[in-house]
């Protein structure tokens, strides 16, 4: 009958469907499989036969081995025990020997489970692992908003169909009894009556779309490379959901304490409302944020502090919650605005900022949303009486000092609040005591208990004291396909115009002249760091790479973009708007050629995401090493698909060497905050770093930059 045959069909295409998913999840499972075999090989083929030696603890005869021509860990896994004792003075037990330990070798090389995607090589392994990724991708995007519907349709298909059957056979109605005759006869109206209800047509129209988008798609790899560029921070974190992939568990929760960790894991994080996927420790640093109410979140650059802070907001609002406030320095108040429509659906943001502000603040109040206003604009804003359920600082190191102003409001409206949620890639600058601060205006009673020789007494007693309301992981702990970061020390020496440049500016006992003397030289041709950033740049866009160029000095960045030339797509400096500094860096990185970019360290150093970008370059060094870190962070972060090149340009005998040698003390005196197995997550500023060379005074910046004016002034024979 016509009816039982629509609804059998309906069922059939509604079994292959929803069975298109596992299927497509173990293709991709098999294509990691394959892209691990090959990188192992690739990896053997770059070992020297000595490694197997290592591998063995010493002892095996490889002479005649490297005689016959085999040079590496591959050659010997490919050449197999009879391969080996094929070969003039090889035999069974030196062949067994060999063999054992290159198995070894490659065991040891497939328990690192990570995949680093080859945008420059693209390798076919790694190809066919992006297109398993994007048919999964794209079967999950299209079926998981259909599968309740079709799930409930073919309950209630199955529920009448064999009841159904019997009116479509004559010989077995003849035989049925009369209530059996009466049920069948009502369960093929109801089928019938599904099968041609409006529901059903919807929903079988939207299946046909959806199938014919399915159609080929395994097998589709054109463009897959560009749209892992564009979003490979969806396809990696797809990978490691679907395959996965083991990271460091107590990096991944910042080492916060075992009973902390069992209330997290306990919590239910609602992310209904939240249109970004979340890696682990993302999950993990959002559920601490609600579990411990009043927090500062750390997570090193890069690593997405935005998503948990939205998932937070969002498991409020799902909640009930109403009202939710982001501060946050001008540079970046678009950046939240278009952050928070892009990965949520949080209704109503409101700009607290400019002209009509205060009309806005009203609205906000009576509807509802998300207002989002900067440091400055918050202090002219009236504390409404209503509940603001969370308040979000971000860059909270702006509110460091308890004395400013914009400090004393922040506070204010973080004391109204229920969470709070204090956020900063470096929230502890050169000092203990700034730490404090920010951990007392969350959690006062925490603050008082931190004491300045904390820092001092090591990480061990710095977590202890910071752990409830503290989390930071490092980019090196959870994120394991981000691409590796190159650094070069590129040295230049201060000869002709250049010398005279940086001599004149010592003899003016102006610090500030001395740091950019190097690119101010008549004319500028004869700069060399003029000279070798050019060449970097010119390489760069030779290889089809993007440029970002940092400097402190607004002199060395126009005398840069006219160096550049086209290359050139704009400067970014604090004079730009902030709504201008994002479109110019959307601009940028939507070009589809190489391009510089040349920012001013402050402006474009914090907030900003960059990974357009594969090559960085540092004009000169900053007095604080968190400054560099940021921008480089903006391109080495999630989302970065390319290995990272950073390149500081430096002069040897001047200012710059003097810099880094106190640069490199405090670096020696943060190792033990970053490095430490047993505390990731400090940061390298958690200790006072005051008083390098003596430890009764505090030296500061001012003075470091008389000392290095007057050791220079010596070096020349100027004080003589």
């Amino acid at each position: 009958m016509r009816v039982l045959s629509r609804a059998a069909r309906f069922r059939s295409r509604a079994a292959a469907l929803l069975g298109f998913l596992p299927p497509a999840e173990r293709n991709v499972i098999a294509a990691y499989e394959k892209e691990r075999e090959r990188a192992a090989l690739q990896q053997m083929s770059n070992m020297p036969l000595s490694t197997l030696k290592k591998a063995a603890g010493g002892g095996l005869r490889l002479g005649a081995i490297e005689s016959a021509g085999l040079r590496t860990v591959a050659d010997v896994r490919a050449a197999g025990r009879r391969g080996l004792e094929s070969i003039k003075g090889v035999g069974p037990h030196t062949s067994e020997q060999v063999t054992a330990a290159s198995l070894e070798v490659e065991a040891a090389l497939r328990k690192d489970p990570g995949v680093r995607f080859d945008v420059a090589g693209r390798p076919a392994e790694q190809t066919s692992l992006l297109s398993a990724l994007r048919a999964l991708e794209a079967a999950r995007r299209n079926i998981e908003p259909l599968r309740s519907r079709i799930e409930g349709m073919t309950r209630a298909v199955e529920a009448d169909m064999k009841a159904a059957r019997l009116e479509a056979n004559p010989v077995r109605r003849s035989l049925a009894g009369r209530r059996r005759k009466e049920a069948g006869r009502a369960a093929l109206e109801r089928l019938a009556a599904l099968v041609d209800s409006p529901a059903a047509s919807a929903l079988g129209s939207e299946m046909t779309k959806v199938e014919q988008r399915l159609s080929g798609l395994p097998n589709r790899v054109s463009g897959v490379w560009d749209d892992y560029a564009a979003r490979s921070v969806a396809y990696n974190g797809l990978l490691i959901e679907v395959v996965g992939l083991g990271l460091d568990v107590d990096a991944s929760q910042g080492f916060v304490p075992k009973e902390i960790v069992e209330r997290i894991r306990g919590f239910d994080l609602d992310t209904s409302l939240l249109g970004a996927s979340l890696r682990g420790y993302q999950s993990f640093g959002a559920k601490f944020a609600l579990v411990q109410r009043r927090i500062i979140l750390g997570d090193e650059m890069g690593l997405g502090k935005t998503i948990e802070a939205l998932a937070v907001l969002c498991h409020l609002r799902s909640h009930g919650a109403r009202h939710f406030l982001v501060v946050c320095p001008a540079s970046v108040l678009v950046n939240w605005e278009h952050e928070i429509r892009r990965h949520s659906r949080l209704e109503r943001i409101w700009r607290l900022h400019g002209a009509g502000r205060d009309r806005l603040l009203r609205q906000w109040v009576g509807r509802g949303g998300v207002a989002v206003t900067t440091f400055d604009t918050l202090r002219t804003l009236d504390l409404p009486h209503i509940e603001i359920t969370a308040v979000v600082v971000d860059e909270a190191h702006y509110v460091k000092n308890p004395d400013a102003i914009r400090t004393r409001a922040v506070r204010s409206w973080l004391s109204r609040s229920k969470y709070s949620l204090l956020m900063s890639g470096t929230p502890m600058e050169n000092r203990v005591e700034e730490f404090r601060t920010l951990v007392n205006h969350v959690r006062s009673d925490i603050a008082s208990t931190i004491r300045a020789t904390d820092g001092i007494a090591g990480a061990d007693a710095f977590r202890k004291a910071v752990a409830p309301v503290y989390l930071r992981r490092n980019q090196t702990d959870v994120l394991d396909e981000l691409p590796p970061k190159v650094e070069t020390a590129e040295w230049s020496r201060l000869e002709g115009a250049a010398a005279v440049s940086y001599l004149q500016a010592v003899i003016s006992r102006n610090f500030m002249t001395m740091r950019r003397a190097a690119f101010m030289t008549d004319p500028p041709e004869e700069s060399p760091k003029l000279r070798r950033l050019v060449e970097i740049a010119e390489e760069a866009a030779d290889n089809g790479r993007k440029v970002v160029v940092f400097s402190f000095f607004l002199k060395v960045i126009r005398r840069v973009h006219e160096a550049l030339g086209p290359l050139s797509v704009g400067t970014l400096t604090g004079s730009v708007p902030a709504p201008q500094r994002q479109l110019l860096v959307d601009r940028f990185s939507a070009l589809r050629r190489p391009a510089v970019l040349i920012s001013q360290i402050q402006a474009g150093g914090v907030g900003l995401n960059i990974q357009a970008a594969s090559v960085v370059i540092l004009t000169e060094p900053q007095w604080k090493p968190s400054t560099e870190e940021q921008a480089i962070a903006r391109c080495h972060r999630l989302g970065q698909v390319r290995p990272v090149e950073v390149h500081r340009l430096l002069t040897e005998n001047s200012v710059d060497e003097r810099m880094l040698a106190i640069l490199a003390r405090k670096s020696a005196l943060f190792a033990d905050y970053v490095r430490s197995s047993t505390m990731k997550d400090a940061a390298p500023e958690a200790v006072d770093v005051a008083g390098l060379e003596s430890k009764e005074a505090v030296v500061s910046q001012v003075e470091w930059e008389r000392r290095i004016i007057e050791l220079e002034r010596r070096r020349l024979g100027l004080d003589v």
